[in-house]
């Protein structure tokens, strides 16, 4: 989890995503439907983008996960962090976890992407508040910077 081992007994009906939230403290994975539907709860699992509240538990063992806990630090944010902040693409900054988590794995996986990768890239996570341009436009931005840092 986020860099570092944890060891949990689970029970075989909980949810990833009341695991993350309940038993480690991760408050950045949010429940918005508990549905699959809003990708509020979206986490990076072996470098695939997943919805916490779909997975149980035991179906994330020995496995990767990130969650928005393990992206930047305030010492070091990460391009996708900072250009939604310099881009004010966040209101009400309930998807916006979701939604950086989706943009980094984008990145990680194509730093050239198109305007029509970005929108796909995101389009599991609803945001209600920004019309989804801002959120584009930040993701094209931290993907040049994303390109600069790979030199």
């Amino acid at each position: 989890m986020n860099g570092k081992d944890h060891a949990l007994v689970v029970e075989s009906t909980e949810r990833l995503l009341d695991v993350l939230r309940d038993r480690l403290n991760l408050k950045g994975v949010k429940e918005g439907c508990g549905t699959g539907d809003c990708g509020a709860c979206t986490v990076i699992m072996d470098g695939r983008l997943v919805n916490s509240c779909l997975l149980l538990a035991v179906q994330a063992r020995d496995k990767k996960i990130i969650t928005i806990e393990g992206v930047g630090t305030r010492e070091r944010v990460h391009p996708v962090q900072k250009a939604i902040m310099k881009y004010n693409a966040a209101q009400c900054g309930f998807c916006i976890p979701a939604m950086v988590l989706a943009g980094k794995n984008l990145l990680d996986h194509n730093p050239a992407p198109s305007t029509e990768d970005i929108k796909e890239a995101i389009s599991g996570v609803l945001c209600r508040c920004t019309g989804y341009y801002k959120l584009i436009e930040a993701i094209q931005e931290a993907a040049s910077e994303v390109r600069g840092l790979k030199r």
